[in-house]
């Protein structure tokens, strides 16, 4: 039982490891840039001076403080945007990859169905987004700690904690376009310029009259300045985001079903 999602993962763990390391090395390189960025210097003034989209689309709130600062130097870029792309990209090859490689005939010839392939294919991304989740988290804290301006651990929890539904719903979308198309390269192109569409989607109409269109993103369900800063926690938007998780999941194992792979 899940033997494919183990070897899987054995797979991508390398690669999280690698990524957990450059990111906590951007987390700490942030936490000791602060006090120096931050002296003699009103970011916050700064800020009110730069257009309504862009601070909208990089969270950009209580940057004198290290929980604003670190929202968005860290978590709106590298979380949102770059670590978003990077899971979509790398879901995008979980089938996709077998069926240009030509493996999956071997994989299909498994006593195993369609739906439980695609399903275990999804599940060995799990245990790489937890890792750099609970490595990142633990350099941040120690970061923050060792300058002398603590992160509360609750909110530096909840930020990652709340992180895993956007996470996995980034790689949902490249799920299902692995599934969809054969050409692993086009899946994954695909799969990141969908994801980066809507956070532009998101980042252009949420201070207009359309921002009703903003709720097809999923970085409308995720806000780590809110996490950090005011100490709001969206469950409502986790649980939108695990429902369209597991949405797209079952979708594309019942597309996968019924697809004649050649």
């Amino acid at each position: 039982m899940f033997e494919l999602a183990a070897y899987g993962a054995r797979r991508r763990v390398r690669g999280a490891l690698a990524l957990s390391v450059g990111l906590s090395a951007f987390s700490g390189l942030y936490a000791a840039f602060f006090p120096s960025v931050t002296e003699g210097i009103d970011l916050d003034q700064y800020a009110e001076s730069l257009p309504p989209v862009f601070v909208e689309a990089f969270g950009l709130r209580s940057l004198g403080s290290i929980e604003g600062f670190l929202a968005t130097e860290l978590y709106q870029f590298a979380w949102v945007i770059l670590l978003g792309l990077y899971l979509a990209y790398s879901a995008a090859s979980l089938v996709a990859g077998d069926v240009d490689s030509e493996r999956i005939d071997v994989l299909l010839a498994l006593p195993v169905s369609r739906a439980r392939l695609v399903g275990e294919k999804f599940l060995s991304v799990a245990p790489g987004v937890l890792v750099i989740n609970v490595v990142v988290a633990a350099a941040t804290w120690a970061a923050t700690r060792a300058i002398g301006y603590p992160v509360g651990a609750v909110d530096l929890a909840a930020v990652h904690l709340l992180s895993l539904p956007y996470l996995f719903a980034c790689a949902a979308v490249g799920l299902a376009f692995s599934v969809a198309v054969d050409r692993e390269s086009v899946a994954q192109r695909a799969a990141m310029a969908t994801v980066f569409g809507l956070f532009l989607l998101e980042s252009v109409v949420g201070t207009t009259d359309y921002d009703w269109l903003g709720y097809a993103a999923p970085m409308r369900y995720y806000d780590p300045t809110a996490i950090l800063v005011d100490g709001t926690w969206d469950l409502g938007g986790a649980a939108i985001l695990t429902a369209a998780t597991l949405a797209l999941v079952a979708a594309s194992q019942q597309y996968f079903r019924r697809k004649d792979v050649n």
